[in-house]
């Protein structure tokens, strides 16, 4: 199975690799490697994460305090965004679908 990361799903990795990088660089390279260790596992087993919150897609939890949102299409498998435990999900937008924007 093929893995692509959406543009947003590669800004959440960067995004949260930063914000923790300023505080403890290793921590943040600990969990940058959780989310790659997650997106190989995909690769074997896809549809290892849950049912998904939003319909059509799966949620998978690399680190405990992050759920990586996906979807399995044609042969491939999208990593659509990653979003913290604390926040609310689905977004409160109403519009999911702004998370897959490729």
């Amino acid at each position: 199975m093929i893995v692509r990361w959406t543009r947003q799903a590669i800004r959440d990795r960067a995004s949260i690799f930063d914000y923790i990088a300023e505080k403890n660089p290793r921590a943040a390279l600990s969990i940058d490697g959780a989310f790659e260790q997650a997106a190989i596992q995909l690769t074997q087993f896809p549809h290892s994460g849950k049912l998904g919150l939003i319909e059509g897609t799966r949620e998978l939890l690399p680190h405990s305090s992050y759920r990586m949102i996906y979807e399995v299409s044609g042969g491939a498998l999208f990593i659509l965004t990653i979003v913290h435990t604390s926040r609310q999900w689905p977004p409160p937008s109403g519009d999911e679908r702004e998370i897959a924007d490729d």
